[in-house]
């Protein structure tokens, strides 16, 4: 009997080969947002993953992270942001990509410095991949610059129009974005680490802290800017039985602090003590109306906690009403106030939605998402630029 035929040949599968990948980010460290915490966990799967990545960044600020080299572009802060900086285009950029020699170019939120990327790229025929993070248009509005919509979004059309493809982070900014004009857009959510946002996390010594009369307590996590609407709280800081907690520091904190006396700020948190308040939330509430995603929505659901956002934007994508929270409409904005006062009133309600906000957002970790995001780099790597197809 011939145990093995020769004839046969066995089908191994070659491992996919590595990537060299150069992201170019609008924002980073030490700047603390959403562009900067995505290029953060990208870094981190690049390099676990026998891939090697090049961080070019608006500096000052580290030259290293991890084992990845960043390097800094000259930067200047934007009026009233007081730990936002932009970088300015790089016009060295181009021979710092031909050294490093890129399979893909990923722009990260693509604006200023990003248009150096977009030019760097298609000067060395290598693709981008445009990564739709911030809704630059909304925070000119939201900043009394309106007027400049339709020149922003020519911008914008310009740049993302250059990338083999731009990835959106949920479907109402995918839409919006085909809407406008600008071609080849798929969706590409956000992960989120289940460990670091889980319920066990809960503190019942914090709750205490918080709430020492026992009140339902309602959280709201994120920068205080203009844009991010805190203020809306105010008819929720005044229902009986609960408590507003923010987490989270900006321009905008003094302001708040007395448009809304009867909260309790915080300030910024971040790490175990950031996952700590997650957890030991009843409720988080969302203000903002032009998020492009809403990672702290997600941070939420993933540590067993109801949410209440707007029905506008990322939160869309996240917030199932009825499901694992509330929807509250723009145009009706004293629905936020009632849909806390619902939840605060029913302890079973809060339980049940909290085990449903877990579980929609555990097919989500990081690792997963960021494998979507090297298959979208892989299906683009070798085809050629406009400018390459053009020559």
């Amino acid at each position: 009997m011939m145990l093995f035929d020769p004839l046969v040949r066995l089908q191994v599968r070659q491992p996919a080969p590595s990537l060299r990948v150069a992201v170019v980010a609008e924002s980073f460290l030490p700047a603390v947002n959403g562009v900067t915490n995505s290029v953060l966990r990208l870094v981190e799967h690049l390099e676990r993953d026998g891939h090697e990545a090049l961080v070019i960044a608006p500096g000052p600020g580290d030259e290293r992270v991890g084992a990845t080299r960043v390097v800094r572009a000259r930067a200047v802060g934007l009026p009233s942001q007081d730990a936002l900086r932009v970088g300015l285009p790089a016009v060295r950029l181009t021979s710092l990509l031909e050294d490093f020699r890129p399979d893909v170019v990923h722009l990260a939120a693509p604006c200023l410095l990003g248009a150096a990327g977009v030019r760097a790229a298609r000067a060395l025929d290598v693709p981008a991949v445009a990564v739709f993070q911030t809704d630059v248009v909304g925070f000119a509005r939201r900043h009394g610059l309106g007027v400049a919509a339709g020149p922003l979004w020519g911008w914008l059309r310009h740049l993302h129009d250059a990338a083999a493809v731009t990835l959106a982070p949920s479907t109402s900014s995918a839409w919006l974005l085909r809407e406008r004009g600008i071609e080849r857009v798929e969706r590409w959510m956000r992960g989120v680490d289940l460990d670091r946002f889980h319920p066990r996390h809960r503190s019942a010594t914090l709750h205490r802290l918080l709430a020492p009369r026992d009140e339902v307590v309602v959280g709201y996590v994120g920068r205080l800017s203009r844009e991010k609407q805190v203020e809306r709280l105010a008819p929720v800081t005044r229902l009986p039985g609960v408590r507003v907690v923010i987490v989270g520091d900006g321009p905008e904190r003094r302001r708040l602090e007395r448009a809304l006396p009867r909260a309790t700020f915080v300030g910024f948190r971040d790490g175990t003590s950031l996952a700590q308040f997650h957890a030991t939330f009843d409720v988080f509430a969302h203000t903002g109306l032009d998020e492009t995603f809403c990672q702290a929505v997600q941070e939420a659901l993933a540590s067993g906690v109801p949410v209440v956002a707007p029905a506008a934007g990322g939160p869309l994508d996240l917030v199932g009403h009825g499901v694992n929270g509330f929807l509250w409409s723009p145009e009706q904005p004293e629905m936020l106030a009632g849909a806390v006062a619902e939840l605060a009133a029913d302890a079973s309600l809060r339980v049940r939605l909290g085990s449903a906000a877990r579980a929609s957002v555990e097919h989500r970790p990081w690792s997963a998402v960021m494998d979507e995001l090297i298959g979208h780099y892989r299906r683009v790597v070798g085809t050629p630029t406009r400018a390459g197809r053009a020559a």
